[in-house]
Formats: structure tokens, sequence, C-alpha cells
């Protein structure tokens, strides 16, 4: 029963369309996936329905954009009501942000680089959500780079002279607008140091206390010894882990299904979530 937790798809910054992503799931031998889109569900419809053609389970997911002392920090949101007010305002607040943030990043660019705003819509096709990754393609396809990892290595890296920040929500106001919504806040890679600042063990026992339930462990971004700080934390905390590929398609290395999460971990997650969000349906999601 392999379970794959954390996938992307077109309604945010993934390759493959959000039915794709399910083939592709299928393909890969895989029993469930949660389809996880940057600060939108709007592929929860198209990828429902593949689903249930192809025998797939999906678990309705998100993952959040936020920040904690100024540090980023993802969080993945499961089983949530998407027509919730508090998390939709959320999200359109930070959609609008990365766009805006997208621009002045291809605004600096432009004086070095042959890239336009316009070369980087030709790559958000049915994107909900545009971000770094999407001008990461631009670059890819002007020859630039050779792939999202060589852009986000170099001239996208924070810290790097076209980098920009946007505006993130506090990270304990996406826990509890998660958890209000129903859900079951887990957080993504929480010790990818490889990607930037990471946040300590106390700021993750503050997102505990506000309601959040987990923690990704297995995941690309963390090597065994921080993996193996994870699982302490977690029994410490008494929270629930999970593993998964954060697979985004072509253009990153993470191949679907590579880490994955347990059954008994799932049902956790369906148990913290309640009877009303088991029985929710994944066709709902628009936002």
């Amino acid at each position: 029963m392999p379970i794959d937790l954390h996938v992307h798809s077109t309604a945010s910054d993934g390759h493959s369309t959000p039915s794709e992503v399910v083939a592709e799931a299928a393909a890969a031998g895989l029993d469930t996936i949660a389809l996880t889109d940057h600060d939108t569900t709007a592929g929860w419809a198209e990828a429902g329905a593949a689903a249930e053609r192809l025998g797939v389970r999906l678990i309705p997911g998100v993952e959040i954009s936020c920040q904690l002392g100024g540090i980023s920090v993802h969080l993945l949101g499961y089983l949530l009501d998407p027509r919730d007010a508090a998390l939709r305002r959320m999200w359109e607040a930070t959609r609008a942000s990365r766009e805006r943030r997208a621009r002045l990043i291809v605004e600096k660019l432009s004086a070095d680089v042959p890239v336009t705003w316009e070369d980087v819509l030709e790559q958000t096709r049915h994107v909900t959500t545009i971000g770094r990754p999407h001008i990461a393609d631009a670059l890819v396809a002007r020859g630039v780079v050779t792939s999202r990892d060589h852009a986000f290595a170099t001239i996208l890296r924070p810290g790097s002279p076209y980098y920009a920040r946007y505006l993130a929500p506090d990270g304990i106001e996406a826990v509890r607008a998660v958890v209000g919504a129903g859900g079951v806040a887990v957080m993504a890679h929480p010790l990818a140091r490889r990607r930037g600042r990471v946040v300590g063990d106390s700021a993750i026992a503050d997102l505990v206390a506000v309601g959040m339930s987990g923690l990704e462990v297995d995941h690309r971004d963390q090597d065994d010894a921080e993996r193996a700080h994870l699982r302490a934390l977690a029994a410490d905390l008494g929270l629930l882990t999970t593993g998964s590929s954060d697979y985004h398609g072509t253009g990153k290395q993470n191949r679907i299904g590579e880490n994955t999460t347990t059954p008994q971990a799932l049902e956790a997650i369906f148990e913290r979530a309640g009877a009303a969000a088991a029985d929710r349906n994944p066709l709902s999601g628009t936002s």
C-alpha cells in the first residue's frame, strides 16, 4: 500500500496536470497520493476524477507557504474544507504577493538576462499559483540554466542579487487556519537546510501547541541524521511522521513515490481530522 502524501501539479508549480500526476502515481505502483499544490486546491476536482477512474486513493491537500521569525516554513494541510473563508483569504493574499514578487525578480533579471514576464507566462498555463519555479522554467527555455534545480542553486537562490521576498502568513496563523477548517497540519521538510534557514525545535513545539499534528521526516532534502532527529522530536511531542516525494514532475530530480508514508500514519491523519473530513468529496476543491 505505497502512500505518497506530497505531490504537485500544474495548479501550482508542477509540470504534470492533476490527472497526469494521478496517472504517474498509478504507473509507479502507488496506492494513495495527496495532491498538495501551493496555496490552492484548484487541482482537486481533476485529480479526484482521475483517481476514481484509475483506482488511486486521493487525499485532498495543500501546501501552505508561511514563515516563523522571518524563516520560511511550509505546512501541509490534509482533509481540510476548501470553502473555509479564513483559508481562502490567506491563499489569495499569498498568491497575489507571489506574483508581485515574481514580477520584481523578472524585472531585476531582465537587466542582465534575456528573460521577460511574457516568457514566464508561457510557462504558467492552467496555473493558479505563480512563483519562482515558473521563472526557472523560463530561464531553462531561454538556455540560461539547465534545470529548475540549477536555477534555484544559482540565479534564484536566497542571497542572489535577483532574489526577492514575498508576504507569507505567520506559521501559527496557518496552523490555526488549517485546524479551523477541519484539517490536519503537518510540517513539510522541517530540516531541509539546503533550501535555506530552518526553524528550531522550540518553534516546532510552538506550532504543535496550536494544533500541528505531524512532521514530514522522510524527504530527499533531509539526511539520515536529520531524519533521526525529527523522529525523536516527533516522539517527544506526540506527533505522527510522514514520508513523501515532493514530486514536481520534470525539471526536478524528485521521483514520485521515492519516499512514502506508512498506512498507520495515514490512519492517524484520518483519525485526527474526524469523520466529516474523511467523508469530504475532493471534487469540491475550487480555490
